[in-house]
C-alpha cells in the first residue's frame, strides 16, 4: 500500500473504491466481512476497523445481524459547517437563509430547463406530501428539506445535491423562528415553484423561488425585533 497511508487507511480507500466500481448507492449491501477479508487481502482486524473509519464519516452503515451498508448520508458529517458550536443561532439562521437566496432561484432556474418527467412527478408527489401535513397542522419540516432536495437534484448539478442538505438546516430554523407562521404562504409558494418547473420557465422557477425565501426572511426578520443587525 502506499507509503504514508497505514494499513487500515488504505483498506477503507479500496473499499470506497468497491462501492464507486460497482456502482453501490444508499442503502445498498457490502459483501460480508469474511469476503471483505479476502477481497482486499488483510486481515478481519483491519476489515473491521476501516469500516469504522467509514462509518464515522457517513459513508458506510454497520447494521448488527444484517451487514455492512452504504449509508443514506452519502458521506456528508452532520454538521460539515461547524454551525452547531458558534454563538448567535438566530443570526446563524438569518445568514444561511440570505446563502440559499444566493444560491437556490438559480437552482430552481436550472431545474426548470433539465428536470425529467420523472423528476418532475418526483417533485410533485413532494409537494403535495408537504402540502398534506401543513393543511392538518402537522410537523412538515423534514418534508420541506427534502422538497427543496429533490428540486436540487432536478438542476443536474451532483456538487449542489450534497450541499442543499447542508444549508437546508436553515428550514427548521425558519419554521421555528417564525412559528409556522409561513406554513400556508409555503403552500402557495411550493406550487408556484412547481408550476414554473413543469413548464420549463427558468425565469419564472427563479422568481417564485426567490419570492418564497424571501416571505420566510421577512418574518425571520420581524421576529428577531431588530436583534439581528
Amino acid at each position: 500500500y502506499p507509503m504514508g497511508t497505514t494499513l487500515v487507511e488504505h483498506a477503507a480507500q479500496q473499499l470506497v473504491a468497491l462501492i464507486k466500481n460497482q456502482r453501490l448507492g444508499a442503502g445498498d449491501k457490502l459483501p460480508t466481512e469474511s469476503e471483505l477479508t479476502e477481497l482486499l487481502a488483510v486481515g478481519r482486524g483491519t476489515v473491521r476497523e476501516a469500516v469504522k473509519v467509514l462509518t464515522s464519516r457517513n459513508i458506510l452503515e454497520v447494521r448488527q445481524g444484517s451487514g455492512i451498508f452504504v449509508s443514506a448520508k452519502g458521506g456528508v458529517p452532520e454538521d460539515p459547517l461547524g454551525l452547531t458550536l458558534l454563538a448567535h443561532q438566530d443570526k446563524i439562521a438569518l445568514d444561511l437563509l440570505d446563502i440559499r437566496l444566493m444560491i437556490e432561484p438559480e437552482l430552481a432556474s436550472m431545474a426548470a430547463v433539465r428536470r425529467t418527467p420523472e423528476q418532475l412527478c418526483q417533485l410533485q408527489t413532494q409537494c403535495q406530501a408537504v402540502e398534506q401535513l401543513i393543511l392538518a397542522g402537522a410537523e412538515y419540516g423534514k418534508e420541506d428539506v427534502c422538497f427543496h432536495q429533490i428540486l436540487a437534484q432536478c438542476s443536474g448539478n451532483l456538487v449542489v445535491g450534497r450541499l442543499v442538505p447542508i444549508i437546508n438546516s436553515s428550514v427548521y430554523a425558519s419554521i421555528d423562528l417564525t412559528e409556522n407562521l409561513n406554513a400556508r404562504d409555503t403552500v402557495q409558494e411550493h406550487r408556484a415553484i412547481v408550476a414554473a418547473v413543469e413548464r420549463h420557465d427558468f425565469s419564472g422557477a427563479r422568481w417564485a423561488m426567490t419570492v418564497h425565501l424571501n416571505t420566510s426572511r421577512s418574518s425571520m426578520i420581524q421576529r428577531l425585533d431588530g436583534k439581528v443587525q
